[in-house]
């Protein structure tokens, strides 16, 4: 391709390209992104093979992905400053790493090779983020549809990933076209283009759901997390807690209360003696006596104590003969006057997890001399689901509360409708961020994961915004920032489950086998043109 470029064109060609790969997160459309990265393969086509250009090239790379990680989560910046620092590293070198291995193939082998590894190659990279010890896949490029659910009713097969795949072909289509003209090129760029919207329209019409409802409250304190959530006595959040619970109808099913509602502030909640927390024997009586036929279910921070270092978890703390662990957890209190825990597993680097605990436990020592840690809360290996039981219901009803970061992960979601849940109810605290596009973009992800499983999604925020997803994405109610309050909702209670639930990821696993082949026959490429095998 004979494409030539002036400096102040390739900046400008740039610059476009950040605009259009953002717009999906910033409430404008996700559909800039079908064509976000036609402007960068324009810029790799304007360079020759030389290493100058190579690096030049990476110049780009590095100034369009970096870019693209602060314009949507410069709000990073708010929980933690090295937060985004480290995110934008870590995009420039992970998906900037896969497009330079698309521009080097480009000019050394056949242009239909590169782009497979171009295409299977980032397939591998969001699925590679989404699972490694350091992961904060929030710009997974199918989640830029987040706003425009109407395009994707088909995530229910493919996943946040399917629409990864999606922005990926209608580019390089696009740019196929672009270079080369022809009435066959921009046919088929248009269609993959607009198929896929067509089918999710039809897919959309035809969905329907029929069956029994249950009543949810969702519950929304709006403490700030800097402030009230450690000044505030338990006593007070608790009287609090409950004065909004009692806005809940007398024929509720379920009271759903944020993440971490419970357990700080002094209230320490040990999971050997759970009623023993004021908070947590409070909420029960409450229940008991105003509503004995729903489940609560309630963030809290709880503790699990170990017998010994023999007993202990590798996450384990250590308080002088005290050997325990502190969860994020979700808690259910119901009729069966038994309290059931989940935790959370998929945490916060650098907040809830220390990466590489493996590599850092020689060191444990020195960094706790030096005033570090290299402790993390514990995880669950399994998913759990909490199950109620009661007369308003023909058969019980299995729900699941995914906290906070966990609503991101779309396979990690999805296998709790896998496990048997009915309905998803998403506990957070986005009041982090404080009043950005951060927790609006989380909100947003809900509506996917709403699609990928074909769920109500009930959600609760300490603040940012609460309320209910349809299976289609579709916002029904919503209670937005530094609002305290309730909403109520009918909702399915839903069993099928969808192909993304039983499958997960596959996209990415199989991306990243073909990525992988690619490689391979890059190197036996090359080894035979070097022997004048190949022309």
């Amino acid at each position: 391709m004979n494409i030539t470029l002036k400096p102040y064109q390739r900046a400008i060609l740039a610059l476009i390209s950040i605009v259009l790969l953002s717009l999906g997160w910033l409430r404008v459309s996700g559909l800039g992104l079908l064509i976000g990265f036609v402007p960068l393969l324009v810029i790799s086509a304007s360079y020759d093979d030389s290493r100058r250009s190579f690096w030049r090239m990476f110049g780009w790379v590095a100034l369009v992905m970096g870019g693209w990680t602060v314009i949507t989560c410069w709000w990073i910046y708010y929980a933690a400053a090295v937060g985004i620092v480290a995110a934008t590293i870590i995009s420039i070198l992970l998906f900037g790493g896969v497009f330079m291995i698309y521009h080097y193939f480009s000019k050394r082998a056949k242009l239909s090779l590169a782009y497979t590894a171009l295409l299977c190659g980032w397939l591998w990279a969001e699925h590679f983020y989404l699972n490694a010890e350091i992961s904060f896949p929030w710009l997974v490029l199918g989640n830029g549809f987040a706003g425009d659910v109407w395009a994707v009713q088909w995530y229910e097969f493919t996943g946040a990933l399917g629409g990864s795949l999606w922005v990926l072909l209608t580019n390089i289509l696009a740019f196929e076209w672009l270079v080369k003209r022809g009435r066959t090129r921009a046919i088929v760029a248009l269609a993959v283009a607009v198929v896929p919207m067509v089918v999710s329209l039809v897919v959309g019409a035809t969905y329907k759901e029929e069956g029994p409802t249950a009543t949810v409250t969702v519950v929304q304190p709006n403490f700030d997390p800097y402030t009230e959530k450690y000044t505030l006595s338990p006593r007070e959040q608790t009287s609090i807690m409950t004065s909004l619970m009692a806005e809940a109808p007398v024929d509720v099913d379920y009271i759903v209360l944020p993440e971490t509602v419970i357990g700080d502030a002094g209230d320490n909640i040990w999971e050997d003696r759970l009623f023993a927390s004021r908070s947590v024997s409070s909420f029960e009586k409450f229940r008991a006596e105003r509503y004995p036929e729903a489940q609560i279910i309630t963030g809290a921070m709880t503790f699990r104590r170990y017998n010994g270092p023999q007993d202990a978890s590798p996450t384990a703390r250590n308080s002088g003969s005290l050997w325990y662990d502190r969860y994020n957890s979700a808690l259910a209190l119901d009729r069966d006057s038994t309290l059931k825990v989940s935790h959370k597993s998929r945490l916060v680097v650098g907040v809830e997890k220390m990466p590489y605990m493996n590599l850092l436990k020689p060191l444990e020592k020195l960094i706790i001399n030096l005033g570090g840690t290299t402790g993390q809360l514990g995880v669950d290996k399994y998913r759990r689901t909490f199950l109620l039981r009661n007369v308003r219901h023909p058969y019980a009803v299995q729900a699941a509360a995914p906290i906070c970061y966990e609503s991101v992960y779309g396979e990690h979601f999805a296998g709790f409708t896998a496990d048997g849940a009915q309905l998803m109810m998403v506990i957070t605290n986005d009041g982090w961020w404080h009043d950005t596009e951060g927790y609006r973009q989380h909100f947003s992800y809900s509506r996917l994961r709403a699609i990928e499983t074909r769920r109500w999604v009930c959600r609760a925020a300490n603040t940012g915004i609460s309320g209910f997803i349809s299976p289609k994405g579709e916002v029904v109610q919503s209670l937005g920032w530094d609002k305290r309050g309730t909403l109520t909702q009918q909702v399915q209670p839903l069993r099928k489950v969808t192909f993304y639930a039983t499958w997960g990821d596959y996209l990415g696993r199989l991306g990243g086998y073909v990525f992988l082949l690619s490689l391979l026959y890059y190197v036996s490429y090359r080894m035979r043109k070097k022997n004048h095998l190949v022309k």
